[in-house]
């Protein structure tokens, strides 16, 4: 270990927010992943600027994460330095019809805000499994809403260190993708414009799609979500359902028998299982259906 590094990460968020040697499978959805070289957990924007800042000097990449939903860690793990924006970093305020997120808040907890404030336009995110942050940064979206629907301004730090407060429409937010994803921004303060509507049917609505996604999808076992991004004119999980692959196994990982576009964790699978799993089920679908999947799981670390 760095020593004289970890120090200095010390200094600036405190001993007991630097992990030395930890394990990423603590810290993905997957459950996957070796460890990172440090897990960084800063409490202010101000930290997250200082610590990116000590990166770049010291020659030291880093990377940020949310609550690692959208994610596939190497099993060799990540080099370097992972700051996770999540309990430390999720603060919530409601002002009129505008919520105020800092980027670590869970997109569960915003909805449950949004709920309670009789705000309506958050429902269709409250299942979705990461951070609000994260949601931005891939403009999420389920059940026909997506998140630059809702977005009125984000606040953002560039790789040089310098802050900005982006409005919606300077985010070039399109399927799965942004201007914050394309230049590595980092998200910290995130403003939702919502609508004041009734608080029973925002409920119901909530509970319907909760309902939908309990019946539908696998979430009885570890995974990233959806593994492949929705291909022009098809569905990745019927694509793959209809190459004959629901069930299809490569150790650990899984193709879900309960949802296709689904690969789950079966129990002590390695990042290697699920990529060699991937590239096989691309491989068939391609074959079959003269389709390429792209994935939607971002990768972290050597592969």
């Amino acid at each position: 270990m760095n020593q004289e590094f970890y120090q200095k990460l010390c200094s600036i968020v405190g001993e007991e927010q630097v992990l030395a040697e930890e394990p990423m499978k603590k810290h993905t959805t997957f459950r996957i992943g070796g460890p990172a070289d440090f897990l960084v957990l800063p409490q202010t924007s101000q930290e997250i600027e200082e610590v990116t800042a000590l990166c770049r000097k010291e020659g030291q990449p880093w990377y940020v994460i949310g609550n690692g939903s959208n994610l596939l860690v190497s099993d060799k793990g990540v080099r370097g330095v992972v700051i996770q924006l999540l309990r430390n970093f999720n603060q919530i305020e409601v002002s009129g019809e505008e919520i105020h997120v800092q980027a670590g808040a869970v997109n569960a907890s915003v909805a449950r805000q949004a709920l309670d404030a009789g705000l309506t336009g958050f429902e269709f995110a409250a299942g979705i499994p990461g951070t609000t942050g994260g949601a931005v940064v891939m403009n999420a979206g389920a059940y026909g809403g997506e998140m630059k629907d809702i977005l009125k301004e984000v606040t953002v730090l560039d790789e040089d260190g310098r802050v900005h407060t982006l409005a919606a429409e300077e985010l070039e937010l399109g399927y799965r993708t942004s201007i914050i994803a394309r230049k590595g921004y980092i998200v910290l303060d995130i403003c939702l414009k919502l609508e004041k509507g009734d608080t029973e049917a925002i409920r119901a609505k909530m509970d319907e799609l909760r309902e939908k996604r309990v019946t539908k999808q696998p979430l009885e076992y570890p995974s990233a979500g959806s593994t492949f991004k929705r291909p022009e004119g098809y569905f990745a999980g019927k694509l793959i359902m209809d190459a004959g692959l629901r069930g299809f196994t490569v150790g650990g990982a899984q193709i879900s028998e309960k949802h296709c576009g689904f690969v789950i964790n079966r129990g002590n699978a390695t990042a290697e299982d699920v990529v060699n799993l991937m590239e096989e089920t691309k491989k068939i679908v391609m074959e079959k259906f003269g389709v390429v999947l792209e994935p939607e799981v971002k990768r972290l670390g050597e592969f």
